[in-house]
């Protein structure tokens, strides 16, 4: 069967839907059955999943003419998700391609939510088409016989590329496709993504730097006109003095009328914890909502999510209160209207939550913005910049992920060993460990052998052994079953499971939160009121409670910080309120009169101004810089300069951050003048200042548990038989501080210092900024009383002093009111 009569076959189908298919889902079939690689970028909601799908299934009947009757067992094609929630979505529609055009073609989902029966099932035999996660892949690859599986498979699809580029899920990806490359001969390899802004280099990480696989790919780009409406809600009284504390409840009455007059709403919350606030405060506002509006978060047991996405689809819901547990591919065609609470941080997120409504080609999305305090109208009048000129992040990826590495080749001595000089070229061939040398390599495949030099005389550390012919194998059982659950890249606190005492399954809770709770606690969580009662085997049992409580789960890592991009945005949009009212955004208008009052007292800065507040309160003297440059930049800058200005005299701070700037606060005044003169905004010696002035070892020392985990020096433990966090942080303390004395060379023990500086303070980001603001004017305002820039950042302080919620309520209250007496 040639090319054009297996285009008709797939043209009818799409005429039998009363479709018509899209340009880029030609060119994809086209290139796929030209045995191309390639990168698919298009929006959400477009039809990508059926641009793939088709030229896999036609590729088939292609290469089967008998296909009818005919049929070939055995795995042909891989589907990577990087979320389980989307793979019953991708597998309805491989399904519907397989079934309608006659094939007897299988589709099997493989995750972790997968049943231990039909796991057994599989490896007896494989389904033709298989959804899967990047750990579950690994997971495959850690079997014996792994080849045989993936021998002719003749497609690997990487969905929501972006999501898992710039991550060590990403550098996972790298790995597993370097071999299964090798193993099957005829293998394409195609990615999907819908919001990037580095393109090419997404290609280019995907392929690795093979110059004849990237020769013989495409990038794809849909050009599809999406209409995407930004409409902020401004409230009627504009603060002042703005603060982020309430988490934008007191907009709340107006949802209402947006969540009545469409057909079903999703309103995003940036955390797990405020959408828990906002699902209750919906409901004791307005309990006429009851039975109408759900939650949706990724601590929710998994029967909970799958019914909440199912009353989606049958629009028995008027509105879903949710976090990123939603923000990929799940096709939800009801769903009208999207709200996002608060800064998104990102303009890509921004981008697929409001593809989330009209998920349909052609379909308008409507995205409503609610800021939780005043200054986020700047970010909501960025993100319409952002949708208009199409601006989207770029996704960096990790480069020599020591710990992934490890962890990759115990897999491959789990299942059937590997020899060194096979290994090190498919290695080699992937974007992250493309610079690799010799020594580096034979210092891992020392460490896999012997643990390292300063672990050799400890067994436990001694996991592969050599055979005779140079065969790196694993031929401990026990090592082998431990490895196999511990594989994965995501580490983060321990997860307890919530249960009711009687049974029933509710979700996890981060250990962190349930330590600090005494027997008898009331917390909310899953939108119920729950008596805590004790810890037993890793559960958490509660019973139900009628108590009122203003107790919520926080999880770990809840605070973003705005990317690069945003910050830009963020900055230029802020230069407007200095020009004539005609060029301003509606956002930018509504924010008159808290700009008039920011220049009673300082100014709102232009593009060639550096802005510096100080003045005095009872609490000491504050030191306020602006360079909207995000939360993780701000804390690394305001250590720095906190720093380089002790070393001119000597003096303390506490540091207070957010997206705007930095605030150091002191009991004695800093002369600012002295800052501005001794040029402490330099690049100079940036590296050296920035690790003297964090503490660099104590924050590596924490990015080192994470590697510990990967790499498989520390064992997190057997499911429902966990380790404590403390236990896990306490134990590769011990080895951080082992390397430190005796084996400072240890590459795990460096790449901890490198992820720290690259990853968490992004020191490539303060390296621009510092020059940016080299190129400005410095302005100081020595300030009679704090401004209303100011505010956010000192309430954010004082929110975590030792004070209840309402009292800093009110105390916050009290401060504004004075303020604006005056």
């Amino acid at each position: 069967m040639n090319r054009d009569e297996l285009y008709k076959i797939a043209e009818a189908w799409f005429q039998q839907q009363d479709w018509k298919p899209f340009k880029f889902q030609k060119d994809t079939w086209k290139a796929f059955l030209q045995g191309k690689h390639g990168l698919l970028n298009a929006p959400t909601g477009s039809g990508k999943t059926y641009a793939l799908w088709f030229p896999i299934v036609l590729n088939y009947i292609k290469n089967n003419p008998g296909y009818k009757t005919n049929y070939q067992k055995g795995l042909k094609a891989v589907w990577i998700t990087p979320l389980r929630a989307l793979s019953q979505e991708i597998r309805q529609s491989a399904e519907r391609v397989t079934a309608d055009l006659g094939t007897q073609m299988t589709v099997g989902i493989r995750t972790g939510d997968t049943s231990t029966k039909e796991r057994t099932r599989m490896k007896k035999q494989m389904p033709d088409l298989l959804i899967t996660t990047p750990e579950s892949l690994q997971l495959l690859l850690a079997s014996k016989g792994y080849d045989k599986v993936f021998k002719h498979c003749s497609a690997i699809v990487v969905d929501e590329w972006h999501e898992l580029l710039g991550t060590k899920r990403g550098v996972q990806m790298e790995l597993a496709l370097s071999r299964i490359k090798t193993v099957s001969k005829d293998l394409r390899i195609w990615g999907i993504s819908a919001t990037i802004g580095n393109l090419e280099q997404a290609r280019e990480v995907l392929l690795g730097p093979d110059t004849l696989a990237f020769e013989n790919s495409v990038l794809i780009k849909a050009n599809l006109k999406k209409k995407i409406t930004v409409r902020s809600i401004i409230p009627e009284k504009m603060e002042t003095f703005p603060w982020r504390g309430h988490l934008g409840l007191h907009l709340l009455e107006y949802v209402v009328p947006i969540i009545n007059t469409s057909k079903t709403t999703l309103l995003f919350t940036n955390t797990r914890s405020q959408c828990e606030i906002w699902f209750q405060k919906i409901l004791e506002k307005h309990p006429e909502y009851a039975g109408d509006i759900a939650m949706h978060h990724g601590s929710i047991n998994k029967e909970t999510r799958n019914w909440v996405e199912q009353a989606i689809r049958n629009e028995s819901l008027k509105a879903v209160v949710c976090t990123s547990s939603l923000d990929l591919g799940v096709d939800f065609a009801p769903v009208e209207t999207v709200v996002q609470i608060g800064g998104p941080k990102g303009v890509a997120r921004f981008l697929q939550r409001a593809g989330r409504s009209g998920h349909q080609p052609g379909k308008e999305s409507v995205i409503h913005f609610l800021p939780t305090h005043a200054m986020e109208l700047i970010e909501a009048s960025a993100l319409q910049k952002a949708v208009t000129h199409n601006t989207v992040e770029d996704r960096l990826p990790y480069l020599n992920s020591f710990d992934v590495l490890l962890q990759y080749l115990t897999t491959l001595a789990v299942s059937d060993g590997f020899y060194p000089k096979d290994i090190l070229p498919e290695i080699r061939q992937t974007f992250c460990y493309q610079a690799i040398s010799e020594n580096q390599w034979q210092w891992l495949l020392n460490f896999l052998v012997m643990g390292s030099q300063s672990l050799q005389t400890y067994d436990e550390y001694k996991k592969i052994e050599v055979e005779d012919d140079g065969r790196f194998k694993v031929n401990n059982r026990g090592i082998a079953m431990r490895h196999r659950f511990q594989i994965g890249t995501i580490v983060g606190n321990a997860h307890l499971s919530v249960k009711y005492q009687s049974g029933g399954y509710i979700g996890s809770i981060e250990e962190f939160f349930i330590s600090k709770l005494n027997r008898g606690d009331v917390f909310t969580f899953a939108g119920r009121n729950l008596e805590f009662i004790r810890i037993k085997d890793m559960q958490v049992h509660v019973k139900n409670s009628k108590k009122k409580t203003r107790r919520v789960p926080s999880w770990a890592g809840g605070r973003m910080t705005l990317s690069a991009q945003m910050s830009e945005l963020l900055r230029n949009e802020l230069y407007t309120a200095n020009q004539a009212t005609a060029g301003q955004s509606k956002e930018i208008k509504s924010l008159n009169d808290l700009f008039k009052r920011q220049r009673r007292e300082s100014i709102v800065p232009n593009t060639d101004e550096f802005l510096i507040e100080t003045f005095k309160t009872r609490d000491g003297h504050h030191h306020i810089f602006y360079p909207f440059e995000g939360r993780f930049v701000h804390e690394a800058m305001g250590s720095l300069l906190g720093y380089r200005i002790s070393l001119l005299s000597p003096i303390t701070f506490s540091l207070a951050f957010n997206d705007y700037g930095f605030e150091l606060l002191s009991d004695q005044i800093i002369d600012i003048q002295q800052v501005i003169d001794n040029n402490l905004f330099s690049t100079d010696y940036m590296s050296d200042d920035l690790y003297k002035s964090l503490n660099a070892t104590e924050m590596a020392r924490r990015k080192f548990r994470d590697i510990a985990v990967i790499s498989g020096m520390v064992f997190t433990g057997y499911p429902n038989k966990g380790i404590k966090m403390k236990h896990l942080q306490s134990n590769s303390q011990l080895l951080f501080d082992v390397f430190r004395d005796y084996e400072p060379d240890n590459l795990l023990y460096q790449q901890a210092f490198r992820e720290t500086f690259e990853h968490q303070l992004e020191e490539g980001r303060l390296r621009l900024a510092l020059e940016r603001i080299a190129t400005q004017e410095i302005v100081w305002k020595p300030c009679e009383k704090p401004t209303p820039f100011s505010f956010p950042l000192i309430t954010d302080r004082m929110s975590r002093e030792k004070l209840s919620s309402e009292k800093l309520e009110d105390r916050i209250k009290k401060m504004a009111a004075i303020l604006m007496r005056k």
